[in-house]
């Protein structure tokens, strides 16, 4: 669906022309708020770093190798970064979650994390064998654990989840949680599109009347399954 016309052009569906000089402007305006936003980005960060932390307990999880302690998602670093992958058990890969298949398609591989003593690894409540399948049909690399074995610990279990934790030697503790829109900083792709002049084109976006716009996540697919799947169809 669309709040109004969708042809760009049509001189309503796209920004007015204006010269050089009012176009800095306003750009200039913009850019400050930008800074604005930015330095409030930092003083977030530094709050989140003053966090109070709180012990995980005895966990177990299953990978690779089996069924393993959560400390060793670790791999031997300090930080451990994981995001909860939303399973559909029991459900063929065109039903996976379309926004974690879209988020997961954008995480960067480990080189730079490794640069800082983390970790990133996935978390998912469903069964190992089905979400190891998932991670080779997509060739995903980065370490992938089921906690179908701990769903009543609440530092690990849920779902859409975005957490940091902490190993001093042994022991282990969450650090940070979000959900929901908390996990964005998992899309750079939604930051880029924000970027321009139509931004996700999104009906919850506040845009100017006539700009394209369809139900939120919905370009996520592509012929009933996740985009990126079709990429390793071709394959």
């Amino acid at each position: 669906m669309s709040n109004g016309a969708n042809d760009l052009r049509t001189p309503e569906a796209r920004p007015a022309v204006v010269d050089r000089s009012t176009w800095a402007t306003e750009i200039t305006k913009l850019v400050e708020r930008e800074k604005r936003h930015t330095r409030e980005g930092d003083a977030i960060a530094a709050a989140r770093r003053r966090l109070p932390m709180t012990t995980v307990g005895p966990v177990t999880v299953v990978g690779e190798d089996g069924p393993v302690p959560f400390v060793d998602v670790f791999e031997g670093r300090r930080i451990l970064i994981a995001y909860t992958f939303m399973w559909n058990r029991g459900r063929p890969f065109t039903e996976q979650c379309m926004g974690c298949t879209f988020s997961m398609s954008q995480l960067p591989n480990q080189t730079y994390f490794s640069q800082r003593d983390v970790t990133v690894a996935v978390l998912s409540e469903g069964p190992w064998q089905e979400i190891e399948d998932y991670r080779k049909h997509m060739g995903w690399t980065h370490p992938w654990y089921s906690t179908s074995t701990c769903l009543d610990n609440p530092a690990v279990a849920g779902e859409q989840f975005l957490r940091s934790y902490l190993r001093i030697e042994s022991d282990v503790y969450v650090t940070y949680q979000s959900t929901a829109r908390g996990t964005e900083v998992m899309d750079p792709v939604l930051g880029l599109l924000d970027r321009t002049v139509l931004g996700r084109q999104e009906t919850w976006e506040d845009s100017p009347l006539g700009w394209p716009q369809t139900r939120a996540g919905q370009w996520w697919l592509r012929d009933g399954r996740p985009a990126a799947q079709w990429e390793r169809q071709q394959r």
